[in-house]
């Protein structure tokens, strides 16, 4: 076999490689649109806000996406959000709204839940072209976690590990060698 059909033969086995890689890839590669099932409209000083949520009603410890339109889009706009209620994060009680990661033409968060169940105050600061405003968003009840309480979801899960442990002390006890030596053949 000569170089050139060593050579011919290994591009055509990469080239066949990153066809299967990019072709199945290309699906994966797409995002899901942000579905929106609920809004909350906030007046924001002279902005109007449009706060939109994947999920709704909103349950503790489910992870949602979170959007939040101005009238007139983001591009000149700046903003920050603060967050209070139960048990909320020093470091995400106020952050900058930013693009969501999924729809670049609105603010938002992606993939974020609240961890506990409660009413929650959001408080939105614009600055644009028509000066600073503020606006709240107030009495936001957050449901309970959905499913069975943690303790019980956790010892249900810790089952097989427990019977695999039992099972692996049994098997050893069994199998031990005894300590005492067998005659070698003569």
């Amino acid at each position: 076999m000569t170089i050139r059909t060593t050579l011919g033969r290994a591009a055509a086995g990469v080239a066949a490689v990153a066809v299967l890689v990019l072709g199945t890839a290309s699906p994966a590669l797409a995002y899901q649109p942000v579905n929106i099932v609920h809004t909350e409209d906030v007046q924001a000083g002279p902005y109007q806000l449009t706060i939109g949520f994947s999920v709704w009603p909103l349950r503790a410890q489910r992870s949602l996406d979170w959007v939040f339109i101005p009238g007139g889009g983001i591009a000149d706009k700046t903003g920050t959000l603060s967050v209070a209620g139960p048990d909320v994060p020093s470091d995400e009680a106020h952050r900058p709204l930013v693009r969501h990661p999924r729809r670049l033409d609105v603010w938002g968060l992606d993939v974020e839940s609240l961890d506990s169940p409660g009413d929650y105050t959001f408080t939105f600061d614009i600055d644009g072209p028509q000066g600073p405003g503020t606006g709240t968003l107030a009495g936001l009840n957050v449901l309970d976690q959905p499913g069975p309480p943690p303790a019980l979801s956790w010892a249900v899960c810790a089952v097989p590990l427990v019977a695999l442990i039992a099972f692996l002390v049994i098997a050893w006890r069994r199998a031990r060698p005894s300590g005492h030596l067998l005659p070698l053949p003569a």
